[in-house]
């Protein structure tokens, strides 16, 4: 059952159990932190109104000793972005090949005015990259009109004209997302699924399927409604789909059929919110991985430890099945505001042993203005499965609000950050940054540390206290439409 931890009590005040810990030291510098471009630069302008010289929303993903990263470039004001570029390294990190794949969006040659939401996945049987994207039509408002899929049969380096994965019909589409199954012992081994919600049936959450290397699929219908499901698949086959919930709820769905059909969702918890200072665009949309035995971890941004929700902290809970959860448990404590998780899992890896990486966005301070707000992006890690993590260090920043794009919905950095994990070995972070605007074009570029980052333990004791939990803010309704 879902921790006491995910419901609200009276007055809002709750107790659970956490872990003591000692004030924290300050973040290591940014300055000493060697970083790598992933992005093809900052020249990509899109047509008609696209912000010149932005990216956004990069993920990542790694098998054997190949890292593919994917990004948006040219940011539209009210939605999605002009193209989506591609990097990849087939030497765990060392090295990249970079480009803008082909046949999305009119100004690549393809269909579709607009695209978003970029996310890699690799389907181990069939040999073939997959990156989902979200295209968009703007005739007459800006729509998700189809769920798009570009192949790579040739390790990520090079990539087709892209497949329809779900067409919108009379609908809207938002939030697509890729996974496949590389259980070698899964009965669906080489089945891929590409999770997304229509807009137009209240955030219908819906799934297709494929089990042909990404080149034909099929949809199935789900009994829930919500925006940004993280699709992950345990070594059995069963899938489990984390997302946030129009009542600001995580919850999980699952399948143990392969996709085919779905029972009820469960909940995770109730996101006790505090809204990001400055305006910038941060939903508590949750990350989600999967390790080697088969247990689901999944991280959002939560006040709930923090006097008076005066800030969020990224925390976490996990999963044996997808079924019932753990207590949540706090991952930063250093203070100010932290959001926009993007977490790794080593999938090699299990248990105690459970090798966890963390990268999120954080102002120092989380009561600033859209004139005094910093942002910087931050890392920590967990050798031991969770139960503690290392010092945090600061990647990047700080950065001005007014360096970001702008966008319906605020300034953004992007929806998501990405991290993943080699087995054994470093996490490769994948986030944008910003410098200040120069010649009438933004300066917001997709990094990687070079080489990547290591995972080490924390140092926390672990003795248990009860201490209350704050009340943050009600989510302002259904969660808007995010593109």
């Amino acid at each position: 059952m879902p921790s006491p931890a995910g419901r609200r009590g009276i007055g809002g005040l709750l107790t659970l159990v956490l872990l003591l810990t000692p004030l924290p030291a300050a973040a290591s510098s940014s300055e000493a932190i060697p970083l790598t471009e992933l992005g093809p630069g900052t020249s990509q302008a899109g047509p008609g109104t696209s912000q010149a010289g932005t990216q956004a929303g990069p993920d990542t993903f790694q098998s054997s000793t190949t890292v593919v990263a994917a990004q948006q470039i040219g940011r539209f004001f009210d939605g999605g972005a002009s193209g989506i570029a591609y990097a990849t390294s087939s030497d765990n990190g060392a090295t990249w090949t970079r480009g803008v794949l082909p046949g999305l969006t009119t100004s690549g040659g393809g269909a579709y005015g607009r695209v978003s939401d970029p996310s890699v996945a690799y389907d181990a049987r069939h040999g073939v990259w997959l990156i989902s994207s979200l295209a968009l039509t703007d005739r007459d408002g800006v729509t998700g009109a189809a769920v798009l899929t570009s192949r790579s049969s040739d390790g990520g380096l090079t990539w087709g004209d892209p497949v329809t994965t779900a067409v919108a019909g009379g609908g809207d589409l938002d939030k697509s997302w890729v996974v496949c199954d590389n259980g070698a012992r899964s009965p669906y081994h080489g089945r891929c699924y590409a999770v997304y919600d229509d807009v137009a049936a209240g955030n219908a959450i819906k799934v297709a399927r494929s089990s042909d290397g990404g080149l034909t699929w099929a949809e199935t219908g789900t009994s829930a409604t919500g925006l940004g499901g993280q699709p992950v698949v345990r070594p059995n086959g069963a899938l489990v789909v984390p997302y946030l919930s129009g009542e600001g709820q995580i919850r999980s769905l699952r399948s143990g059929d392969g996709g085919q059909s779905w029972g009820r969702s469960v909940l995770v918890a109730t996101v006790q919110r505090h809204r990001v200072a400055g305006g910038l665009r941060a939903a508590p949309l949750p990350s989600a991985e999967v390790d080697a035995a088969g247990t689901v971890y999944v991280a959002w941004s939560d006040c709930r430890f923090q006097l008076s929700c005066g800030g969020n902290d990224i925390v976490m809970s996990t999963s044996a099945t997808g079924a019932e959860w753990s207590h949540i448990l706090r991952v930063t404590d250093d203070g100010g505001d932290h959001f926009i998780p993007g977490l790794g899992v080593d999938p090699a890896a299990a248990g105690e042993t459970a090798r966890l990486a963390l990268a999120y966005y954080r102002y120092p301070s989380a009561a600033c203005t859209a004139a005094t707000c910093r942002l910087t992006v931050g890392y920590t890690s967990s050798a031991n499965g969770g139960a503690s993590w290392s010092a945090p260090v600061e990647l990047h920043g700080p950065m001005e609000l007014g360096w970001l794009a702008d966008s319906a919905q605020g300034r953004m950095a992007g929806d998501y950050l990405s991290t993943s994990v080699v087995p054994g070995g470093n996490a490769h972070v994948a986030f944008t940054a910003a410098a200040a605007p120069a010649g009438g074009a933004f300066d917001m570029r997709t990094y990687t540390v070079t080489g990547g980052l290591p995972i080490i333990g924390g140092g926390r004791p672990t003795l248990a206290i009860e201490a209350p939990i704050a009340a943050g803010e009600d989510l302002p309704g259904p969660p808007a439409p995010a593109r």
